[in-house]
């Protein structure tokens, strides 16, 4: 994987999922949440787009309003909200780069070096996923949702998904992946409930 640090983006498809039920915030879609007087979707694109050739939104309500922010927008193509995994097959079903990246929607101070230090992470490890980590008070958290893929995974992935697989760090583990350890934590917040998006 040849990435110079100052065309990484070249190769790199970015996938925000907004897939979800936004069950912990009373049903609603939290990507339309305004959040400092944005859209929370509206801070992640912002972020997510100097870092790569093209975007696109994993949605599954809605989806006029997401196709307003000027991205395609994909649904799942399993049934029934079957979670981050759908919504990552969806994207990679419709990718045309050899990597893509994916960011929740619910993210919005996500790393500016998010594409580049996960692409560093899997040229040297020669990986086929790289998943970005942290370490809070001496305990690694894995942020499976932040992930740089090889777009020939789908096929493993829709297997995994058919076989009744949900689980993103189940799926992923079985793989050729590396991690990568960012060093604020704080920039991998995301706002689940109502006082979160209330916090300055």
């Amino acid at each position: 994987m040849q990435l110079p640090s100052n065309s990484h983006h070249l190769q790199v498809t970015g996938l925000i999922l907004a897939g979800g039920r936004g069950t912990r915030m009373g049903g609603i879609d939290k990507g339309l949440v305004q959040f400092r007087q944005m859209p929370m979707v509206a801070h992640v694109i912002a972020r997510l787009t100097p870092q790569v050739t093209s975007l696109m939104i994993n949605a599954n309500r809605n989806l006029s309003a997401y196709a307003e922010f000027g991205v395609p927008v994909w649904p799942d193509r399993e049934p029934d909200f079957a979670g981050p995994l759908a919504g990552l097959q969806a994207g990679l079903s419709h990718c045309a780069t050899p990597y893509l990246i994916t960011a929740p929607c619910d993210s919005p101070f996500l790393p500016t070096d998010l594409v580049a230090h996960l692409a560093q992470a899997l040229q040297n490890a020669d990986a086929d996923l790289a998943v970005a980590i942290t370490d809070s008070d001496n305990a690694i958290q894995p942020h499976p949702v932040f992930m740089l893929l090889k777009t020939t995974l789908l096929a493993d992935l829709s297997e995994f998904l058919a076989s009744g697989g949900r689980k993103m760090e189940t799926w992923y583990r079985r793989l050729n992946y590396t991690e990568a350890l960012f060093a604020d934590d704080s920039a991998f917040r995301n706002i689940n409930t109502e006082e979160e998006l209330q916090k300055p």
